[in-house]
């Protein structure tokens, strides 16, 4: 028996002495990776202390027993390097926090961050907005946790997307659950990161339970990584209790993502101690199996392999683990004594500061009355417009690049980005698969990464599939960071009926986008709009919903050859008037300036707003324009129980009822699916007749 223990030891040592001299690490490094580990696990151990005295409010999910992956993988990374994190984050957080922090000081302070953040504390990370689920610190490369199972996978293709078009030589690694590997985020993400080479590092770690689903009920495979051969990358699985085992794995695949060779996925095979979330009682596991796995605890396993090879005696570690105490009393200190947020902070960082001044509205202004007025000038489609906005703004700055589906020499769904490829090669204008979540969250990343992605998704009846992305990661980031980043993307869609092509292809769902703080809405009707607007929303340094109507690509109008910008937020009076003010975009504007000129053979003044758009909204313009008529008319191609417009009459209703004289009238689609039968297409979508006939109602 003393034989046998002493044979073990003698293979434990041998194997630490060969991870250590493969690595090239000091003592210094497994002091510096032990102390990462228990600092973790305290942390993790005061939260859940927390949650149990209700002290702590709300979701916290829990890292220990994982803490050998984090820890062991970040610390790969150079400091440059940029990391993505899921729910079960905080050991994510805390092991890249520490790595880039260069002094006590500087360490002491980032796990005071981390507990205020938990906290919800104005001191915290994010200011107390984002809280345990949703930890970033973008400007050092931790680019943040989300609580959407598997929504940090596009990031981080977008994110090495952009290292890539930027040359910089850094690497994204990604972490998430094995519960995200069953998610389409995961399929989608994996096939594009692999089809471009991309400098990311995949690590799942499978800690056994998707909450109370066990891997072998969610998969016929045995092993997450062998999904990898699917997409043409290397799959290791390591054991995701051992720092070490997980650091020269890790280690392997930054190297190999570093050199251009592609990503890798790892799993790493790991156990969470505590339940999925606080109200997780554990009914499916029982105590014999935790009791087993905690045999093989991070801490021990990394402690016995220092003392086996004589790098740590237990006076070091006890004097360690006095040093995290003290330091987890700190944080707790600070935590409990910083504020809470303050109320004037509820609705800051939504977005990003506006980089348009009153001397952009004015000029484009002067610009819009020379278009109205100049006879000679240049007529061009809208899809031309859209096209020469595109390219002056890559011309004018490296960082714009167009991804989506057929975008390259096809030119995208209806032609708008044709040339473009020829001119600027496939990696500013870049075809990807029919991928919709991740085309959204790629643009995502690539944003937060230093990039201005102009993201196609060809229709707008498809980019519910992206919504996750779009809304949750793209929208929400500013916010619940704390207003410590930027997302400057643009999604370019198009949307509306008149090609008969039914109900999957001819929705407007403007409104649905409208709902998300975070994301702007920009839908231009004429050629000199479409053009302005989208070289300002390419500037901006928030995510825009471009949407463009199929019927308009054809349409011609005036357009300056020089520099112009419609800076956001400004609607535009098509038509003056006295007798009715008529509120709409897009194709409708077309419209109601026929039903205008109809009316005005009646004796009827209609002003017609073209409120260019819907976010931000310039109430202003429709406010002013009601109080002097009277009257509102609203026209929408969208479903009437859910369009815009009934927002604008809620809002004209806030400010304004005093001066109206009649009730306010919509003019809205049918609640029905766009049908194919171009009879029943006509009549479910405004026209003509109907607006008029909405404009008599309201005068009489």
């Amino acid at each position: 028996m003393a034989t046998t223990t002493t044979d073990q030891v003698q293979v434990q040592i041998e194997r630490v002495s060969a991870l250590i001299e493969e690595q090239g690490l000091t003592k210094e490094d497994l002091m510096t990776a032990l102390r990462q580990i228990m600092e973790i696990r305290a942390f993790e151990n005061n939260i859940a202390d927390l949650l149990s005295k209700a002290v702590l409010k709300g979701a916290s999910h829990l890292y220990a027993g994982q803490e050998a992956v984090a820890v062991g993988a970040i610390s790969t990374l150079r400091d440059d390097d940029l990391i993505t994190s899921t729910h079960r984050g905080h050991g994510h957080a805390h092991a890249h926090g520490d790595k880039v922090a260069k002094t006590p000081e500087a360490k002491q302070e980032h796990f005071n961050k981390m507990m205020a953040e938990v906290l919800g504390k104005a001191t915290g990370y994010c200011k107390g907005k984002g809280g345990s689920m949703h930890i970033a610190d973008v400007e050092h490369g931790n680019l943040g946790a989300t609580g959407i199972v598997g929504g940090n996978i596009p990031v981080a293709v977008g994110a090495a997307l952009a290292q890539k078009l930027m040359k910089t030589n850094r690497v994204v690694l990604c972490f998430f659950g094995d519960g995200a590997a069953n998610t389409g985020n995961f399929h989608e993400a994996l096939n594009m990161a692999s089809l471009w080479d991309l400098p990311v590092v995949f690590i799942c770690e499978n800690n056994q339970y998707a909450m109370s689903v066990p891997w072998r009920k969610a998969s016929k495979l045995s092993s997450i990584a062998h999904r990898a051969c699917a997409y043409g990358i290397p799959g290791e699985t390591v054991d995701g209790m051992d720092a070490l085992a997980v650091r020269s794995v890790v280690s392997k695949a930054v190297e190999r993502a570093r050199r251009g060779e592609g990503p890798t996925l790892i799993e790493a095979i790991t156990y969470r101690y505590y339940g999925h979330s606080h109200s997780d009682p554990r009914a499916y596991r029982t105590r014999e199996e935790e009791a087993e796995w905690r045999k093989r605890d991070p801490i021990t396993l990394l402690k016995s392999a220092m003392q086996s090879i004589n790098w740590l005696t237990e006076e070091e570690f006890e004097a360690l683990d006095e040093a995290v105490q003290r330091k987890l009393e700190k944080a707790m200190e600070f935590a409990t004594n910083s504020p809470d947020p303050s109320p004037d902070e509820l609705c800051t960082d939504v977005y990003a500061p506006s980089p348009w001044t009153q001397a952009d509205i004015e000029a484009e202004r002067a610009m819009r009355e020379r278009v109205r007025n100049d006879p000679n000038m240049r007529q061009i489609s809208y899809a031309q417009a859209l096209q020469e906005a595109m390219r002056e703004e890559m011309l004018r700055d490296e960082r714009v690049f167009i991804m989506g589906e057929d975008v390259g020499l096809y030119g995208g769904a209806y032609g708008a980005t044709r040339g473009l490829f020829q001119e600027f090669g496939e990696w500013r204008v870049i075809d990807t698969p029919i991928s919709e979540a991740t085309i959204g969250g790629a643009a995502v990343g690539a944003a937060m990464a230093g990039m201005r992605p102009i993201a196609e998704i060809m229709y707008v009846d498809f980019t519910p599939l992206a919504m996750d992305q779009i809304a949750n990661q793209g929208a929400k980031n500013r916010y619940m960071f704390g207003g410590k980043t930027i997302v400057p993307m643009v999604i370019r869609t198009e949307g509306g009926a008149g090609r008969a092509i039914a109900a999957h292809h001819s929705q407007s769902l403007e409104s649905l986008w409208t709902h998300f703080p975070g994301i702007y809405v920009v839908m231009p009707a004429t050629p000199y709009d479409a053009k302005g607007l989208l070289k300002a929303a390419i500037r901006d340094d928030n995510p825009v919903m471009f949407i463009e109507h199929k019927m308009l690509y054809r349409e011609k109008g005036p357009v300056p050859e020089e520099e112009y910008i419609i800076p956001l937020g400004v609607a535009d009076i098509k038509r003056p008037g006295k007798d009715i003010t008529l509120v709409t975009y897009s194709r409708m504007v077309l419209r109601a300036l026929e039903a205008a000129e109809i009316l005005a053979k009646e004796g009827i003044d209609v002003e017609v707003v073209d409120l260019r758009t819907l976010k931000p909204l310039d109430l202003e313009t429709i406010i002013t324009s009601v109080k002097k008529t009277g009257r509102l008319v609203g026209v929408t191609e969208a479903y009437e129980n859910t369009s815009f417009i009934n927002e604008i009459m809620a809002q004209v209703n806030d400010h304004a009822f005093d001066w109206l004289d009649a009730p306010m009238v919509r003019v809205a689609a049918a609640n029905v699916p766009v049908p194919r039968a171009e009879v029943l297409e006509d009549l479910a979508i405004p026209n003509v007749n109907r607006i008029v006939e909405a404009c008599r109602k309201v005068v009489r």
